[in-house]
């Protein structure tokens, strides 16, 4: 007995004295007003119990407009319409009902009607498996998506600007391989050929950045019609086939015969596939092998194109759907390429409702996936 009373002494915790609790209550509220994002904690009735200045400022409130009040009420997320969030598909609320950290991009109302885009993430206090309260962290965003849509414009006009000229280039130049302006020598040719070339890379390129900017901007709508997957995915094959026989490639399908027609936006699919398979070819030598299969799971159909190409390096694979990234070992590699196409169908994948993920390994080939919900 006497020694579990030792025991039980030892492990006892020394009482702080109110001195030395001021003193941690002090540290506390200077850490968080060092703080240049907005911090906000609940207890485990939604009541707001320490705010930080830049959370007061960022809202535009009085320390006596949100401390001891509940943050659904202080603190008023929106939808773009101007619309409240519901109750239950807020951040906090969301943490407290699934124990877990919640992180989203959306409008803050102040109390003048104004916005705040702003960036959040919530994370549950846990005692005992039980939520006792709420951390909230936000960033104002104003900054970052003017700068965005500053980019954005400028890719706009300039690629608008660029298809001038372009087309004033191409139409010539087909006009002096057709022989209007006399025939041409056989040096003249090859060199009329690199220039209809390089103009149909550069319209290429300018398509991807206005498509780019109008997913960026919100622009692409979707247009679902009932289309026979089956076909279309053996209409998209033949496309490449001229491609794939010029560097004597084994392009094959494993396509089903009767697969259901389904609602889908067939001009987007075939944007995505059309990628999938351009860089298969692109990225795979002579002689290689390149398979384009379509599965039919009843709730979701799924495309795959797999290659026996260059694969993607294991560091590089978690950048491979980043803006302009091209993979480390195709660098040097007579490979053209702007490091722009994953970017823009990854976007267009997930516009869709759908999703797209790959498998790699380095040098022996990679395999990539694109899903998409059914609505029959």
């Amino acid at each position: 007995m006497a020694k579990r009373a030792a025991t039980s002494h030892e492990n006892r915790l020394p009482r702080q004295t109110p001195e030395a609790s001021a003193r941690d209550t002090a540290r506390l509220e200077a850490l968080l007003a060092s703080i240049g994002e907005g911090i906000i904690a609940t207890n485990e009735k939604g009541v707001i119990s320490r705010i930080n200045q830049t959370a007061l400022q960022l809202l535009d409130l009085q320390p006596s407009q949100a401390l001891d009040k509940r943050i659904m009420e202080v603190v008023v997320p929106i939808h773009d319409n101007g619309m409240p969030l519901d109750v239950f598909e807020r951040p906090v609320a969301k943490a407290f009902q699934t124990g877990k950290s919640v992180s989203t991009r959306l409008l803050y109302r102040r109390p003048d009607g104004s916005t705040l885009p702003v960036q959040v993430n919530v994370a549950p206090v846990i005692s005992q498996g039980k939520p006792i309260g709420a951390i909230e962290v936000f960033r104002d965003l104003t900054i970052e998506i003017e700068n965005d849509k500053l980019k954005s414009d400028f890719i706009s006009i300039a690629s608008h600007q660029l298809r001038t000229p372009l087309s004033a280039i191409n139409m010539y130049t087909r006009m002096m391989q057709d022989g209007l302006a006399g025939e041409l020598t056989a040096q003249q040719k090859p060199y009329i050929q690199t220039i209809l070339t390089s103009v149909e890379r550069m319209n290429t390129l300018i398509n991807t950045l206005l498509n780019i900017t109008r997913i960026e901007a919100g622009g692409i709508v979707v247009k679902q019609q009932l289309v026979k997957v089956d076909d279309m995915a053996r209409e998209i094959l033949a496309e490449f086939n001229p491609a794939a026989q010029a560097k004597s490639i084994s392009l094959t399908a494993d396509i089903p015969p009767r697969i259901k027609p389904a609602n889908i936006d067939s001009l987007l699919v075939r944007e995505i596939c059309a990628n999938l398979l351009s860089n298969a070819i692109k990225y795979t030598t002579e002689g290689g092998k390149v398979v384009f299969q379509l599965t039919d799971t009843h709730r979701e159909l799924i495309w795959s194109v797999t290659d026996t190409g260059y694969g993607i390096p294991p560091d590089d694979q978690k950048n491979i759907f980043l803006k302009f990234f091209r993979a480390s070992n195709i660098l040097d590699k007579d490979v053209s390429g702007t490091g722009l196409g994953l970017y823009l169908i990854k976007n267009i994948a997930e516009s869709l409702g759908g999703d797209l993920w790959f498998e790699s390994i380095e040098n022996i080939g990679t395999t990539f996936y694109f899903s998409l919900p059914k609505e029959v």
